[in-house]
């Protein structure tokens, strides 16, 4: 749950101290996100949103919000361009997030490849990102390169997966070995959404190059989350509760309650 401040004499103050900072991860990956007419009509309408937009257009953007302390936290979505739920819920997280008190520093990227968002598309130059994090110069690769260099403790990235397919549940993957914290914070989003927790033994086994895995293989305890939804589509329903399990994250790391 997410706690409003309600002093309005420092609405000024709040706004400076938990501004939006920008930069891109890669500048070959920008695209009109306003193109994908399923993630433009169920996102906030806000300054915020539009700014974020204009950023998808350079690149893939990260944004930092918050202080330099710890924890430090990466919550990522739009791996796969197709899978619209986790990228609507992540603009909706921004946008909470800016009107709260938190502790800790928040990086997000709310599009790791805005061209595949734009066309809708699983794939970034016929490359599945989430396989891919191990290959130097792919856009999943920069993204682990920014997370050893931040110092992030962690790392969740949230999907959604359609039905028939792999898992084709709501659920949280994580792994015991070599990062039995990622165990833990999947259990601790579990708790709290009842989503079913898909643990396995050791990480880079059955999803070799996923960012999850690279990160926990690193000791950087990290959870892949997954809700329902038809690829290419977005439900209400759907990106809500991906916006739960992304608030339970946090939560998890007390950076909200």
């Amino acid at each position: 749950m997410l706690i409003n401040r309600k002093n309005k004499t420092n609405t000024l103050k709040i706004q400076d101290d938990l501004k939006l900072e920008f930069s891109h991860i890669s500048h070959k990956a920008g695209g009109y996100i306003s193109a994908n007419s399923a993630v433009f009509e169920n996102m906030p309408n806000t300054v915020t949103s539009r700014r974020i937009l204009r950023e998808a257009t350079k690149g893939t953007p990260l944004i930092k919000m918050g202080s330099d302390s710890s924890p430090r936290v990466m919550l990522i979505a739009g791996i796969h361009g197709n899978e619209l739920p986790p990228q609507i819920a992540i603009l909706h997280l921004i946008n909470k997030l800016e009107c709260i008190e938190f502790d800790g520093t928040i990086y997000i990227i709310p599009f790791s490849a805005p061209k595949a968002t734009m066309n809708n598309s699983r794939w970034f130059n016929r490359a599945d990102l989430n396989r891919v994090a191990s290959v130097n110069g792919s856009i999943s690769n920069k993204i682990m390169g920014e997370i050893i260099k931040l110092k992030v403790d962690s790392v969740g990235d949230f999907h959604s997966t359609a039905p028939n397919s792999n898992p084709g549940r709501e659920g949280v993957f994580c792994t015991s070995d070599p990062s039995p914290e990622s165990y833990f914070i999947a259990e601790h989003i579990a708790t709290k959404t009842k989503s079913a927790i898909i643990c396995l033994s050791r990480a880079g086994g059955a999803y070799h190059g996923a960012i999850e895995d690279e990160s926990n293989i690193l000791g950087i305890p990290a959870v892949t989350c997954e809700v329902l939804c038809p690829n290419g589509t977005a439900t209400k329903m759907a990106y809500e509760r991906s916006l739960e399990q992304m608030e339970s994250y946090l939560s998890y790391f007390g950076i909200i309650q």
